[in-house]
């Protein structure tokens, strides 16, 4: 019954209206008891990567978050959160992973395990497409492995906590759009920010625009980084990229609290001290940013592929012959995705995207 409650909680978030601290803040009180965890690390995500750009833990000290960014970037370790999200389930234990072999693990040798605890669960809140965020729960050593029942009730929670920070993603109203472009001069004005940031990703020189958008994307639990965890994971990217290897993607998005997304490129200074690296925050063009809305609004693959077309300028006719759709399954597609964007007609969503919440 507490179960099926939590449960009934957690899909009731998607519709509250919630940012995405709230939506943790509430998930915490309805898992901690029935998960069996002592301390939660909660995340944001880029929706199209995958890489976390935030932190929220009220149970631990996060003045060495350098070491869990490293971590998370560079160890081939057992259950990371790429690797639960490839796998196909939304929830995975450490304990399972290694087989009870926990020593296996980088991450529970440098920090889980030093801090007293014992096994870990990890699970990946993706919905429509895009991984909206991620989580860690970890327990006291004394309290033994996670239960499989656990596992699979952290997996079916995922899926809910996934359409609630998709929900939280969805843009603004017109008129706070236009509220915001008044007050900070409009995104197609702002100047691209940099940050220059040291080997433990602390910040060493910041330009002007910078300091003003590192407020807006500041995480909602201090670190020792001095910087947006988005930043740190920026930067630890194109350390990877520098050392000469591959990664999936090496620019991150990341939402602002007005609904705003930037994009967020790293560098490695060449002549520089070892380990300096650049990060540039520019906000996203109409490219980086249709995807991500489009997931927002909670439209399926095949509503995403119509949206698009008529963004670009197809009409009916044309939209029908390149994704080979009937007529009439092209107007079904299309009254979802004006219900689902809530606008009336295709020049409203032609704006509302392109606006990031705007309309016409």
């Amino acid at each position: 019954m507490a179960a099926q409650q939590a449960i009934e909680g957690l899909r009731e978030l998607a519709g509250a209206g919630l940012t995405a601290e709230n939506v943790f803040r509430r998930a915490d009180e309805l898992l901690r008891a029935l998960l069996g965890y002592d301390a939660v690390c909660w995340h944001s995500a880029d929706p199209a990567t995958g890489l976390v750009t935030s932190v929220l833990s009220d149970d631990l000290s996060l003045m060495g978050f350098e070491d869990a960014v490293r971590l998370e970037v560079w160890a081939d370790d057992p259950a990371t959160f790429p690797s639960i999200r490839r796998s196909g389930v939304r929830a995975e234990t450490l304990s399972r992973a290694t087989k009870g072999q926990l020593a296996d693990s980088a991450r529970f040798r440098e920090l889980i395990g030093p801090g007293g605890f014992g096994d870990e669960l990890r699970a990946v809140f993706d919905a429509h497409g895009g991984m909206w965020g991620c989580a860690a729960f970890m327990r006291s050593a004394d309290r033994g492995p996670y239960l499989a029942r656990q596992r699979e009730f952290a997996d079916l929670a995922a899926r809910h906590l996934g359409n609630a920070l998709r929900a939280c993603h969805v843009p603004p109203a017109a008129g706070d759009v236009r509220r915001e472009a008044a007050e900070q001069g409009g995104p197609g004005e702002e100047s691209p920010a940099v940050v220059v940031l040291g080997p433990a990703n602390r910040p060493l020189a910041i330009s002007g625009p910078a300091e003003e958008l590192l407020g807006r994307l500041a995480d909602p639990s201090r670190t020792s980084l001095g910087v947006p965890t988005a930043f740190a994971v920026a930067a630890e990217q194109a350390r990877r990229v520098a050392r000469g290897q591959v990664v999936p993607q090496s620019k991150i998005r990341v939402q602002d609290s007005a609904g705003r997304w930037y994009v967020l490129h790293g560098s490695a200074l060449k002549g520089g001290s070892e380990g300096e690296v650049t990060v540039v925050a520019a906000p996203a063009t109409p490219a980086d940013a249709m995807p991500l809305y489009l997931s927002a609004y909670g439209l399926t693959a095949r509503e995403q592929e119509v949206a698009l077309l008529l963004v670009r300028g197809y009409d009916t006719r044309d939209v029908s012959r390149l994704l080979a759709m009937k007529p009439y399954t092209v107007q079904d597609h299309l009254k979802s995705v004006f219900a689902k964007a809530g606008v009336a007609s295709r020049r409203e969503l032609v704006a509302r995207i392109m606006l990031g919440g705007g309309t016409a």
